[in-house]
């Protein structure tokens, strides 16, 4: 899949690692007894962050984010799931007081000692930093080295990211075409490297680069071996800074194997990622899961079945996404 030097790890490959970014301190719990839970988990209620620890729990309970809002329903407690989702994973905190009822609830739900989350409320993660930077974890065309060493697109903010991804009749990802809106961050920047890595068996040589609205195909390389294809797309004019800019590609990239979905990986915060998958109504999907996690070696945190409609149309969106991964994978029968 094609990527702002941040690419999916499925279909495309997304940029980036995250830098990490999170306290790993908390305040101490008071002793509090903590008998019962596993170790590791004992010792992220007595030292934090919140959001760990509220990972953790969540985890050691085997809960999805939806069983979750439904038992703290059943306590009388209204959070969105979305909420629960953001708080786990860092990008949001509770708010004091207004939160501690539902954190307090959360204890009983997922079977903690009193007042171990609440403890750890107080306590905020370091602020992540303030605009995204983007990277590729595949290896790039030796042709790119120079420019990703120095920080690709750095001069620009992505704001938002939409990709639509086609799967055909024999499993196989077709083409990913996606759109950006970026701003750019100080005066100059005229153009995006973008990285694709194809599915598994995927003949990158063949795959075609077509540029939609808002840009124009720079130079391209290809590296066959990782299955990675890195290309420039030119703006028309050099952007002033804080200008707002909007342009599309696709990748059109047919000859891999079955996809196992489609992740983008965002090293730090975008306020809005949309993903739709459009399946042939001859071969559905037997599962698709909407997921996020923290890196490409984490297990996911946020896992969330998702409904293939008749259509064959699933879509998956994250709000504030990142740091981490963000994407939708696919099972087949």
């Amino acid at each position: 899949m094609d990527e702002p030097v941040g690419h999916p790890t499925g279909g495309l490959s997304a940029g980036g690692h995250p830098t990490g970014g999170l306290s790993t301190g908390g305040l101490p719990t008071g002793g509090l007894s903590t008998g019962g839970l596993p170790n590791a988990l004992a010792e992220t209620l007595r030292y934090g962050p919140f959001h760990r620890a509220l990972h953790d729990a969540i985890a050691h309970r085997g809960l999805s984010l939806a069983r979750l809002r439904a038992h703290l329903e059943q306590q009388g407690v209204q959070v969105g799931q979305s909420t629960l989702s953001y708080w786990q994973r860092g990008l949001r905190h509770p708010e004091v007081p207004r939160a501690i009822a539902t954190v307090r609830a959360l204890e009983t739900v997922l079977k903690l000692p009193p007042e171990s989350l609440v403890a750890l409320v107080g306590h905020r993660p370091q602020p992540r930093p303030a605009r995204p930077t983007w990277l590729s974890p595949a290896p790039l065309p030796a042709e790119f080295a120079a420019v990703t060493d120095i920080g690709a697109n750095t001069d620009l903010d992505v704001l938002s990211v939409h990709d639509t991804v086609l799967v055909g009749p024999e499993r196989e990802q077709r083409s990913i075409t996606t759109r950006l809106v970026v701003r750019a961050a100080k005066a100059g920047p005229d153009r995006f490297l973008a990285v694709h890595r194809g599915d598994e068996g995927s003949l990158v040589d063949n795959a075609l680069v077509r540029p939609g609205e808002g840009c124009r195909l720079g130079r391209t390389r290809r590296q066959p071996s990782a299955r990675g294809l890195a290309f420039e797309l030119l703006f028309d004019r050099r952007l002033a800074e804080g200008e707002e800019h909007v342009f599309s590609f696709t990748v059109v990239d047919d000859t891999g194997g079955p996809t196992p979905g489609h992740h983008r990986t965002f090293r730090g915060a975008c306020r809005g990622y949309l993903l739709q998958v459009a399946f042939s109504r001859r071969t559905l999907p037997a599962r698709c899961t909407k997921q996020f996690r923290p890196d490409a070696a984490s297990p996911p945190v946020d896992l969330e079945e998702l409904v293939c409609g008749l259509g064959g149309f699933v879509s998956a969106y994250f709000e504030d996404v990142g740091p981490g991964v963000a994407g939708i994978g696919v099972e087949w029968t």
